[in-house]
């Protein structure tokens, strides 16, 4: 809500400097612009305020049984026994 409040007051101080110029022959397009940056702040503030929407990661197959795994293998390095990883694939 915060965020949408500092938006709105940002957009009206924009707008109120733009309606604060001197009259011209083109004052029509300044209003157009103003109008413009009001709807997009409401319609801006509107989307950040909303909650993401969650989309569900698409199927995949899957395999049951993997082709290479990590094995635990014991080993004797000299001076005593260790453990280390081996790939073992099937």
């Amino acid at each position: 809500m915060k965020k949408t409040f500092a938006a709105f007051v940002a957009v009206a101080t924009i707008a109120g400097s733009l309606a604060a110029t001197p009259a011209s022959a083109q004052r029509g397009v300044a209003a157009g612009v103003a109008a413009g940056l009001i709807g997009g702040a409401i319609i801006g503030g509107a989307i950040a305020s909303s909650r993401p929407a969650y989309a569900a990661p698409a199927p995949a197959y899957v395999d049951d049984y993997p082709a290479c795994r990590l094995v635990r293998e014991r080993f004797w390095d000299g001076y005593g026994w260790r453990f280390r990883r081996v790939e073992v694939c099937d």
